[in-house]
């Protein structure tokens, strides 16, 4: 079994500006740099079959080439503690029209409709028994971080090997934008 996601990698001056963001807070395990990455679908475990479907879809698609800023630092909650820690991605109609058309080619691969609405960001730390309290100082002093424009040209059928020290991920597949 292979365990999938569809995402969009970074630039390397714009992992090293989210690298930035990564200190501050004790009891979260930060992303790694070469980690950092949007994504667009979710697979989870699919087998080699499925894999190669989603692969056939995902040539499909044609969708054009744009820009896309990072900005607005926050967090996703679970009950009273912090689940991740994120940076947000500035809205993009066309960032919109990309998902749809990997959500669209996900569906006509086998695999179920994700169900959960779309919130492109960038996942920066996964805290233990973080308080949103706790957390609300690092958030406030990096609110104002932003990055430049930068192009998005491709997007990535990614494996993600899930490790004790962390998951590595895969470049299986790239899909150029036009």
């Amino acid at each position: 079994m292979l365990r999938l996601f569809v995402g969009i990698p970074f630039p390397d001056d714009v992992r090293a500006s989210l690298d930035t963001l990564c200190n501050g807070l004790h009891g979260v395990r930060w992303v790694r740099p070469e980690n950092f990455h949007l994504t667009l679908r979710f697979v989870g475990e699919v087998d080699e079959t499925t894999a190669e479907d989603l692969d056939a879809t995902l040539s499909g698609i044609h969708a054009p080439r744009f820009e896309m800023a990072l900005g607005e630092i926050g967090c996703f909650e679970g009950g009273r503690t912090v689940r991740a820690i994120w940076a947000g991605v500035e809205r993009s109609p066309l960032l919109e029209h990309l998902h749809g058309k990997v959500e669209s080619a996900a569906v006509r691969a086998g695999l179920p409709p994700e169900t959960r609405k779309f919130r492109p960001h960038v996942t920066l730390a996964r805290p233990h028994g973080l308080t949103h309290a706790r957390a609300a100082p690092y958030l406030e002093s990096r609110g104002r971080f932003r990055t430049p424009p930068f192009e998005v040209d491709r997007f990535v059928l990614f494996r993600s090997h899930l490790r004790r020290e962390g998951a590595h991920y895969e470049a299986l597949a790239e899909y150029p934008l036009l």
